[in-house]
């Protein structure tokens, strides 16, 4: 599902590209040339579907980029899973050291004094 949302934002955002070159703020780009030729897809029309369409595909893809990472996010717990279980059946066991201990009887420590 992943790799779906992945492609789908990746025409989106061609589609965006293409869309704000085409655009030109002061009235010219794609609206220019259509409007000696017809008048009812005239130079406003053209401009208002430009920008519909530019806040329509701008939208879509913050839209599917959540879903991406909700997708992203579950995938990568199943597969982290697995690879925690093969940690832990591979790793020692961790506690506390084992220090060798020897049966020497124990000395009695007595303080010295210094000698003024």
């Amino acid at each position: 599902m992943y790799t779906a949302i992945s492609i789908l934002i990746v025409i989106a955002s061609i589609l965006l590209t293409i869309i704000v070159l085409i655009q030109n703020s002061k009235g010219g780009g794609l609206a220019a040339n259509f409007a000696a030729g017809n008048q009812t897809f005239g130079v406003r029309q053209t401009a208002d579907f430009l920008e519909k369409a530019t806040w329509t595909l701008a939208i879509s893809i913050i839209v599917l980029c959540v879903l991406a990472t909700a997708f992203v996010s579950t995938d990568r717990r199943q597969g982290s899973s697995a690879v925690q279980q093969k940690i832990e059946n591979t790793a020692p066991v961790q506690g506390q050291p084992q220090f060798p201990t020897t049966n020497q009887p124990e000395t009695p420590t007595t303080p010295t004094t210094p000698s003024n």
